[in-house]
């Protein structure tokens, strides 16, 4: 089982798509492991975003991060990355196929309601970013044994 990290961005909760969103995580099979409504400050938002200093959308991508609450998450499944990968779609919703939660719901690439850890290595970075390991549930999900062999 492996386990990334999704962050529900302020457009996302400020446009009451968030149970959409974990509905769509939660019919795929994977399951919630962690779970919280934060409002990011700029010292965590520059820390989660420091692969991008120097570039000129690294500012405003800081300042809209922290301009509402979003919910931050753990999910695990079987290549739990790529699975969640695949149900966000591209980055820029006007390439994401029109299934995906970009494709549905995102208005362009800066408003494009989620993030996710794009690996394995990344994913392990921003929950610990996110989470202390006390924070993150350990538990058999009812009908497991039904999802992944």
């Amino acid at each position: 089982m492996e386990r990334t990290f999704i962050m529900l961005k302020p457009d996302a909760v400020q446009r009451g798509l968030v149970g959409e969103v974990i509905n769509r995580f939660e019919k795929k099979g994977l399951k919630l492991v962690g779970m919280k409504l934060i409002q990011v400050d700029r010292a965590l938002a520059e820390e989660h975003y420091a692969e991008h200093r120097g570039k000129g959308f690294f500012e405003p991508t800081v300042s809209y991060i922290m301009s509402s609450p979003v919910v931050a998450m753990v999910w695990e499944g079987k290549n739990g990355v790529a699975l969640a990968r695949e149900l966000m779609g591209a980055t820029n919703p006007a390439n994401a196929n029109p299934g995906s939660i970009r494709g549905m719901y995102g208005m362009d690439i800066s408003r494009n309601v989620i993030h996710g850890s794009d690996s394995v290595a990344s994913a392990e970075r921003e929950i610990a970013l996110y989470f202390r390991p006390e924070e993150l549930a350990d538990y058999v999900k009812a009908g497991e044994e039904w999802l992944s062999e």
